[in-house]
Parts: C-alpha cells; sequence; structure tokens
C-alpha cells in the first residue's frame, strides 16, 4: 500500500530519528557531518512538518548514519546500505579449512532446524557413507584426515535421526549406477566395499523414510550443481574449494525452485528408492 505524504513525512521522521540514536550522533554533530544548518536538522524532525528534505540532503544523511536512504524513505524495510546487504546476503566459503568448514555447515543446520533441507550432493552424500567409502574417499586429500570426515558424517546422520527437519535429496541416476559397478568416480574402489555400502544406504533409508527422501534424476534430461537449501533461511551452491551462500529471499526462492524441477522430472520416486537399490545391489562386481 503506497503512502501518503503525511504519513511517508511521519514515517520518514520516526526512522530519522530511530538512526540519530542508534548511531549515537547529535543534531548538530548531523548538521555539521553533511553541511546544513543545525536549524535544517530541526526542521526534518519537526513533527508538524509535511515537506520532504531534497534529495541530496536525505542521500547525505543516510550515508552519515550508515542507513540506506530507500529505508529512511519508506521504499525499504532493510536499514543497511547496499554494500552491507550484499555482504549480509551473500558469503563465500573456503572448503579446504576442514573441521571449521563442518562448524559452518552444523550452524546452517541448526538455523535451519524444523525448515526442510533440500541438498543436491557432489556424489553420494556424505551422511550416508561407510566409513571404508570415507576413507578410501580421503586417502589422496592431505588437509583433511578420515577420522575427521567420519566424524562429521557420523554428527551429520545423527542429527537427521533427531532433527524435526525433513530431508530431501536429488541425485543423477548414474551416480549411483557408477558406484555400483565401480567405474568413474569409483574406480578402483573394492567390490565388497561399495556392496556394504549399498547394503548400509538401504538399512538407512529404511529407518530414516519418509522423513528422508531420495529422488533420481536422468541427467540427460536435467542437470544440477551440488547445492543445499536451508528452508526459507539460506541457498548454498558447492564450487569445489568455495561454498557460496545466499540468504537473500529471492535468491532462495531460486534456488528452491530449481530443486524442486528436480523433483519432479525424477525418473525415479522416493518410495521407489529401496527397490532401486536392491536392483543395484545385483549388479555389484
Amino acid at each position: 500500500m503506497s503512502l501518503g505524504k503525511r504519513q511517508r513525512a511521519d514515517l520518514f521522521r520516526t526512522r530519522l530519528t530511530a538512526a540519530l540514536l542508534s548511531s549515537g550522533t547529535s543534531r548538530a554533530g548531523l548538521a555539521r557531518s553533511i553541511g546544513i544548518d543545525r536549524s535544517t536538522v530541526t526542521q526534518m524532525l519537526a513533527p508538524e512538518q509535511t515537506r520532504m528534505p531534497g534529495g541530496h540532503v536525505v542521500a547525505a544523511t543516510a550515508e552519515a548514519l550508515g542507513v540506506s536512504a530507500d529505508w529512511l524513505l519508506g521504499l525499504s524495510d532493510r536499514p543497511e546500505q547496499a554494500g552491507a546487504l550484499l555482504e549480509s546476503s551473500f558469503s563465500i566459503s573456503e572448503t579446504g579449512r576442514a573441521t571449521g568448514l563442518d562448524d559452518e555447515i552444523n550452524a546452517w543446520h541448526r538455523e535451519a532446524e524444523g525448515y526442510k533441507i533440500r541438498h543436491v550432493p557432489a556424489t553420494l552424500p556424505d551422511m550416508l557413507k561407510t566409513e571404508a567409502v570415507l576413507k578410501w574417499e580421503c586417502a589422496p586429500i592431505t588437509h583433511r584426515r578420515p577420522d575427521e570426515a567420519i566424524d562429521a558424517a557420523a554428527q551429520r546422520l545423527d542429527r537427521m535421526r533427531v532433527s524435526e527437519s525433513d530431508h530431501e535429496m536429488a541425485m543423477a541416476v548414474h551416480e549411483l549406477e557408477s558406484f555400483a559397478r565401480g567405474n568413474g568416480y569409483y574406480a578402483g574402489l573394492e567390490a565388497d566395499t561399495r556392496a556394504a555400502q549399498l547394503d548400509w544406504l538401504i538399512e538407512t533409508y529404511d529407518q530414516l523414510y519418509p522423513s528422508l527422501r531420495i529422488f533420481l534424476f536422468d541427467a540427460r534430461r536435467v542437470y544440477s550443481s551440488p547445492i543445499t537449501v536451508f528452508g526459507p533461511k539460506m541457498a548454498v551452491i558447492y564450487m569445489g574449494r568455495h561454498y557460496i551462500a545466499f540468504r537473500d529471499r529471492d535468491r532462495v526462492r531460486s534456488v528452491t525452485r530449481h530443486f524442486d524441477w528436480l523433483v519432479r522430472e525424477a525418473s525415479v520416486s522416493a518410495r521407489d528408492i529401496p527397490g532401486y537399490l536392491d536392483g543395484l545391489r545385483t549388479i555389484v562386481r
């Protein structure tokens, strides 16, 4: 709903007063910092005033008080300046920080407790991997010991068991097929290890379903980079060496819609996963 002249002036005065108090700036101090008379500041704060100050005065005032001009004018509900808004809604985290990264991911999960967590993993989901698979996977990595990865995965699985959040995962069909056959990324992983991993997946999925639902899509028809959506709070894209995290509503919604598209296009639905995994178990060689 658009504001009338009187309402906008009242809102401007209220927000200017709040910004002055929050910043600890006096009327005289504001006047000096933006190069106007103190009487002009007093006039901007006068209860009977309906005339808004000029754009250059509003912009200078916002800059001096560390708020956005749009917020002062009632055009935005966020008081932060554009740079601060971008900084708070967008962040990049290095993935090579080992336990520090685990702490950050754990904090993201805690923040989203009670919301649906949507996840497209880069390989098999870490929290569903056996210790043997994690040890094999971590062998070439110099910055992280296998026991760190095992502990982190166990903690995430334990959290899933007691969490009030639902978890949905979308994976490419060829990822699981490649794992079962031991080719591509999984070349060199012994058959016994792969068979035990599939058995563990079947057992764990049976325990957690329907709070955990996995969907498989055909990557020849649809594609996704690795992502995680923490309810309405945050969307995270995995780049390899970095995580890019978005907190602004529009981007979170866009990534959420992308995930939901993967689910709609799934060739194997969540309820069919146990039968599909049983079939893969028979091709392990």
